[in-house]
């Protein structure tokens, strides 16, 4: 794929479905170090510095892990459940600051990230490293909860098979997405400025909302039993979604079931596909320029995960299922849709 084109993927949808969990990681670390200032009577500090820490740190990280990835292909790479337990904790962690802003108990003032101490030492300014070291430290751990797209990006530097190459994908994708970031850290300090205290009650409704959001994407990928109220209005009712269903059984050819799945940027079509109990499946993934979390196709129950180049077909092969619904997601839990097996 031209550098290009990875770049305005960056720019465009990249940065819309990381901003979920790493955005709101990066105003968690902004609005709490605000919290402390306000506490503190001091005055608020530039707001760029954390921001461009937090993008220079996170830049990093992925060109290192895009050259690995290109020099050893899919040798090196996070297992479905770690993805998902690492947004489950980023999740947890942004509820924690959020009850820490509304002041629930002083107990959540340890969420807040500081530098060791070993570290401040050999830094004239205390308040300006650990201004400083929270969100360049997340920025770092960002590569351990990639978004769908994220993911796409990876799977383009692996199939690079060359670490330059799989650095300048990864770098590329992670530049495009600056704007994104850069404005919602800027924004979500100036508004700690110029509101101050209201500010964090607004800033603790907003991190609350997207650590759940986390959490429950986390849940669905690590096979909790968590569905979406549009996927379980689909299992209750066979009539729910009829533009996205299939509710005829797939043609079987040679003992095999087959059935295809539109992979779009906003989910699955069918996204409601009906199956025969006890036979053999062959699925079959179709993308098409699509670039989202839903090229991050996952099946918990099943323990299956492929993600999925932005174009092309792949086909996977499904075991003999017992009578039951079966979930699949995207790695985010933001698209989703059901086997039903009668």
């Amino acid at each position: 794929m031209d550098l290009l084109v990875i770049f305005v993927t960056g720019l465009t949808v990249g940065g819309l479905t990381c901003l979920a969990v790493q955005g709101g990681l990066l105003a968690s670390v902004i609005t709490a170090r605000e919290k402390e200032d306000i506490d503190s009577g001091k005055k608020a500090p530039n707001p760029i510095f954390p921001t461009l820490t937090f993008l220079t740190t996170k830049l990093i990280a992925y060109t290192v892990l895009g050259f690995i990835l290109g020099s050893l292909g899919s040798v090196i790479s996070l297992t479905q459940n770690l993805q998902s337990s690492m947004q489950l904790i980023a999740g947890m962690y942004m509820i924690v600051i959020a009850l820490n802003l509304l002041d629930i108990h002083p107990i959540f003032r340890y969420a807040v990230i500081q530098p060791p101490r070993f570290i401040t030492k050999f830094v004239r300014s205390k308040s300006k490293s650990a201004d400083l070291f929270a969100p360049g430290l997340l920025g770092i751990l960002t590569i351990l909860i990639p978004c769908g797209t994220t993911l796409a990006m990876e799977t383009l530097a692996i199939s690079s098979s060359n670490g330059l190459r799989g650095a300048a994908i990864m770098a590329t994708f992670v530049l495009g997405t600056f704007p994104m970031f850069f404005g919602v850290g800027v924004i979500t300090a100036k508004l700690g400025e110029t509101m101050r205290f209201n500010f964090l009650k607004i800033a603790a409704i907003i991190l609350i909302f997207l650590g759940v959001s986390s959490i429950y994407g986390g849940l669905v990928g690590v096979g909790a039993p968590v569905i979406s109220v549009k996927s379980a209005l689909t299992i209750l009712n066979p009539f729910s979604f009829p533009e996205n269903m299939l509710n005829s059984y797939p043609p079987i050819k040679n003992g095999v079931q087959k059935i295809s799945i539109n992979v779009e940027s906003f989910g699955y079509k069918p996204d409601s596909i009906t199956l025969r109990e006890g036979v053999p499946t062959e699925l079959s993934l179709i993308t098409n320029n699509t670039y989202s979390c839903s090229i991050a196709f996952r099946i918990p129950a099943l323990n299956i995960g492929v993600n999925l180049q932005p174009t092309g077909e792949e086909k996977v092969n499904l075991p003999k299922l017992k009578k039951g619904n079966y979930l699949f997601t995207c790695s985010m839990g933001m698209y989703q849709g059901v086997f039903r097996v009668i």
